[in-house]
């Protein structure tokens, strides 16, 4: 797992958990971070690795060993990334983005199934049509190019079992999604998370790709230093 802190100066500290495939070097990824350290974070960013064959060892423990030292933070996980923050400890406030906390409508629960009995780690299914329709119109060129075509049925056995397996949240999480998301299930969303914690927006997967990101910067980095409170008294428009 490769980790890097952007503003070592910054005043307060934030651990940001990317996405399966993102990378620091995708310009919309980088875009993400700018903001982040603009408003005076010390970035703790996280790339995980795409394919694995334990959740635990390979995603979770690296992670949560870290923020050990930490002793306060602020918590942002996108996609994957929710997945491993929902199960750390320590942070003040947690923002999701798009949580892959359920297998989106286009992956058949039994061909997940079947799947994920496939006694091998090696990347030989495909992870899904990874464009600009899913993950949304200012995805760049480079960004798509970079994106793993493939993971392994251990990557789809571990991370059913972590989705199934999800702590129950006790915090204020606040989750920023999309309708139209094809990658993730939105059920286990409006399963854990209060409906006003919940802000909608347009676009596919991923927030800092979407046509209206510079629209909910503001309200990202508040609901980062204040909590759910910042989004409960505030009425959102999709854009």
């Amino acid at each position: 797992m490769r980790h890097r802190v952007f503003n070592e100066d910054g005043e307060e500290e934030l651990v940001f958990v990317m996405g399966w495939g993102n990378r620091w070097t995708h310009e919309n990824v980088s875009w993400l971070i700018g903001k982040l350290t603009e408003a005076g974070y010390r970035v703790h960013a996280f790339e995980l690795p795409t394919n694995i064959d334990d959740f635990k060892a390979d995603w979770l423990e690296p992670i949560a060993e870290y923020v050990l030292d930490l002793e306060e933070y602020q918590l942002l996980g996108h996609s994957a990334g929710a997945l491993i923050g929902q199960a750390l400890d320590g942070a003040d406030n947690h923002v999701y983005l798009s949580p892959f906390w359920g297998y989106g409508e286009r992956y058949a629960e039994p061909l997940l199934e079947a799947a994920s009995r496939v006694p091998t780690t090696f990347p030989c299914l495909p992870a899904g049509e990874m464009d600009r329709d899913a993950l949304g119109e200012k995805a760049t060129d480079h960004q798509l190019a970079t994106i793993p075509r493939w993971v392994s049925p251990a990557f789809v056995r571990e991370t059913r079992h972590a989705q199934e397996n999800l702590l129950t949240i006790d915090h204020d999480a606040v989750v920023f999604c999309s309708l139209a998301d094809p990658v993730i299930s939105l059920r286990p969303i409006g399963h854990r998370v209060p409906a006003d914690h919940v802000v909608l927006y347009n676009g596919g997967h991923e927030l800092f790709s979407s046509p209206g990101r510079d629209r909910y910067v503001e309200l990202l980095l508040e609901a980062l230093e204040e909590g759910a409170d910042t989004v409960e008294a505030r009425e959102t428009v999709p854009a």
